[in-house]
């Protein structure tokens, strides 16, 4: 019997051991040092919270494992040898494989700044990250301030669950604007209104000189790299990005860039071993996606797609056209196609904003402004069909079209209030044109051809 072993029990991992199993009878061993079993890490946050159980967030239950034959071993793979085709698991137990899957998926980056590894310093992406949360920050009393350095969706998650136990929290952003290399500054800035409304002390092009060890190793103050000024604080969280955890296999012979290096099909240069989800890095980025994506969607398409291929249907990866969506506390956002900040759009690249004058709503639409075409759209409060958006981006629809039929891609029109007549009213003024909404229409929304 063929022996498929994986390392790593995330979503990639996890979904090419369901897939494998459900087209094969080959033996299939998952090794993870992590946690016994497989959990949605996205809704790590929702445990601190206090919405969920950490058991709520495993979506199997513990039995399915050994139901449906894959074999768990806890432990850490040290060391990889492709020519003896074995793993080492924690220096000593030894496994065989006939076909190996990496699926390690990421560490936060840490970038060298004084004092980032002292005690109540930590990152946010781990099982055992969550844990220290409760010794670094359990409450108000213990963590009189938190600081976090780094302003991506893992730092405004954090900055969410301290907040939920009323524990002060300062955030520092390198950027002059919050996540302002991904959004238009529009959404930037309302992202930036948001933060502040709740209570959370951003402090916007903002660096992290130095972390400030008390007598007993743990941290007692950050210091400010522009002004000098000593922040006193209990925890720190480090959330600047993460980078593939890919460092076990640095003597391997397994080709690495920042990941481990696959081509379309999620081979890597050796032959019978392959990597999907965060730690896997495309020799040639697919459109404009990145070479590594740390998204949860694309780690399991991966997992389906290599699944296919180790069961002798090999089939290249194609995750279709870019989407994604994240909450900014409580702002839903969702991104279809492509819309690019200021920062790295292309000279044809033109946008529409829309902003509700009240509420923290607001929408961009992308388009070429030579062609027309519809390029993506960012939505922010306001929830739409990913099936409309995929199939106006396949079809190349110009941008009059979508705002003509956007009804059609609103998802629940029928509960939240619309805001359709408004945006595309705007729309008409400020591009000099007469596009007349058409109601909504479920024929159109579920036509298969």
């Amino acid at each position: 019997m063929e022996n498929i072993v994986i390392i790593g029990n995330g979503i990639a991992g996890i979904s090419a051991a369901r897939h494998i199993r459900k087209l094969s009878d080959k033996r299939i061993i998952v090794i993870s040092a992590e946690t016994d079993f497989f959990f949605s890490r996205t809704a790590l946050m929702y445990v601190y919270m206090g919405h969920m159980k950490f058991e709520h967030i495993q979506p199997y239950e513990n039995w399915f494992w050994e139901k449906n034959r894959i074999e768990l071993v806890r432990g850490y793979v040290t060391q990889v040898d492709v020519k003896a085709k074995q793993l080492q698991v924690d220096g000593s137990r030894a496994i065989q494989y006939d076909k190996l899957i990496i699926a390690t998926g990421s560490k936060p980056n840490k970038f060298g700044w004084p004092g980032q590894d002292l005690h109540g310093v930590q990152g946010l992406y781990s099982k055992q990250d969550l844990d220290m949360l409760e010794v670094n920050a359990p409450n108000k009393e213990v963590c009189k301030r938190a600081v976090i350095v780094g302003g991506g969706l893992i730092g405004i998650e954090l900055a969410e669950m301290l907040r939920s136990r009323d524990i002060p929290v300062t955030f520092l952003v390198r950027e002059e604007s919050f996540w302002n290399g991904v959004l238009p500054h529009g959404e930037s800035a309302m992202i930036n209104e948001h933060i502040l409304e709740h209570h959370i002390d951003l402090r916007l092009g903002t660096n992290l000189k130095e972390i400030v060890s008390d007598e007993n190793g743990k941290v007692k103050s950050i210091i400010i790299a522009e002004t000098g000024e000593e922040l006193p604080c209990d925890m720190v969280g480090l959330t600047a990005g993460v980078s593939p955890n890919v460092d076990f296999l640095k003597d391997s012979g397994i080709e690495l860039g920042r990941g481990v290096k696959v081509n379309r099909f999620l081979e890597t240069n050796v032959k019978d071993v392959y990597a999907i989800g965060d730690c896997a890095e495309q020799h040639e980025a697919i459109g404009n996606r990145r070479p590594i994506e740390a998204v949860w969607y694309t780690g399991r398409m991966m997992g389906e797609t290599v699944a296919q291929t180790i069961c002798g249907n090999k089939i290249e990866y194609k995750p279709g056209h870019w989407f994604n969506s994240a909450k900014f506390l409580d702002i839903e956002y969702q991104t279809y196609g492509w819309v690019f900040s200021e920062k790295i759009k292309k000279e044809h690249e033109v946008h529409f904003h829309w902003r509700h004058p009240q509420e923290k709503i607001c929408i961009t639409v992308a388009f070429d402004k030579d062609t027309n075409q519809f390029l993506g759209l960012n939505t922010f409060g306001i929830r739409m069909r990913h099936e409309i958006f995929d199939r106006w981006l396949t079809e190349e629809r110009d941008v009059d079209h979508v705002m003509e039929h956007l009804a059609d891609a609103n998802f629940d029109p029928e509960f939240f209030k619309n805001y359709e007549a408004e945006i595309v009213a705007k729309y008409n003024s400020d591009l000099g044109k007469s596009i007349n909404t058409k109601k909504k229409s479920l024929k159109r929304i579920f036509a298969t051809g």
